[in-house]
């Protein structure tokens, strides 16, 4: 090859070198800085552009998309001194280019320490309880102080989130001991307390019962009494009735009084309990007969009486 030829394929390469070096694209979703002998001088949008060589060139091509960075696991002590795991999530994105480039080495280790010390700082200052069951308050404690410390470098944390917190397994254990105990706690509560609703419900039942029993008692006794009174009554002035009848001369009435209770005396002899036969000491004729010797007494004491009319009325009861 000829010394010609030769200088045509440098002059070629180089030719190719410099256009690659002065004509720059920038991707969506970055920004790249720009040197001018290693100085920054300003930052490349995405799109394309047009370098000098050799005087200008690229510096850092920084991310300007939301990135996730993972938080590795770490031992945390909490205030009462119990040791627990914790791990999690950073949600970050590059504002400012040149900031994020040359306002700090190793952008993403910067963002890790920073995250695991706020952490460790925030489940510090509580005990477990609260460290397990105030993971927001621990989410935005970490954020806020985390956020603060890296706007100079031109970044927003837009979201920290603690995906574990894992207590040593004995506590666990002892953790998960507890709450049946409460459980089982509770549930006798619960079961006591039905107990005692119940025998609330069934005493006011039987109170009740009894209330309303007592209550009919009372109304039946006085119904009976009520009874009682209106057959004294009726029994009072069915006997008035006689003894006026028989005062003003009607025999008839004496005889079906008489012969009325010595029926009814028969009656109850044969209804008596265990009765199995009934000895008559007379017959229906003694009977007839005791009636009409009663008759005749009657007849015998109206005879004695001067005059119907001038027998005096017979005292009447109470009268």
């Amino acid at each position: 090859m000829s010394l010609g030829s030769l200088l045509a394929v440098v002059v070629l390469v180089a030719g190719v070198i410099i256009l690659f070096k002065t004509v720059r694209m920038v991707p969506q979703g970055y920004e790249w800085t720009v040197e001018r002998f290693g100085k920054y001088t300003h930052t490349m949008d995405p799109g394309l552009h047009f370098l000098i060589p050799i005087v200008y060139g690229v510096g850092r091509k920084i991310n300007m998309m939301e990135q996730v960075l993972e938080v590795p696991s770490q031992d945390v002590i909490t205030k009462d001194n119990a040791v627990v795991k914790v791990d999690g999530i950073v949600f970050f994105q590059v504002l400012d280019a040149a900031k994020a480039a040359y306002e700090v080495a190793q952008l993403e280790v910067a963002i890790l320490n920073l995250v695991m010390t706020n952490i460790r700082t925030a489940i510090g200052s509580m005990d477990l309880d609260e460290s397990l069951s105030k993971r927001d308050e621990i989410n935005t404690k970490v954020l806020m102080a985390v956020d603060a410390a890296t706007h100079p470098w031109g970044l927003k944390v837009n979201r920290i989130e603690l995906k574990d917190i894992q207590p040593p397994r004995d506590l666990v254990d002892s953790m998960a001991r507890q709450m049946k105990a409460e459980r089982e706690k509770r549930a006798n509560v619960l079961e006591a307390e039905g107990f005692r609703q119940a025998a609330i419900l069934k005493a006011e039942g039987e109170k009740q019962s009894v209330i309303l029993e007592a209550e009919g008692q009372k109304e039946a006794a006085f119904r009976q009494a009520e009874a009682r009174e209106r057959l004294a009554e009726a029994e009072a002035k069915a006997t008035q009735l006689v003894s006026d009848a028989i005062a003003t001369g009607n025999v008839q009435a004496i005889n079906y009084f008489v012969a009325q209770k010595y029926i009814e005396a028969f009656k109850a002899l044969a209804e008596a309990p265990n009765q199995k036969f009934v000895m008559m000491p007379m017959e229906s004729a003694g009977v007839i007969g005791s009636i009409a010797g009663i008759a005749e007494l009657a007849k015998e004491a109206l005879d004695r009486q001067p005059s119907r009319g001038a027998v005096p009325p017979l005292p009447r009861a109470g009268g």
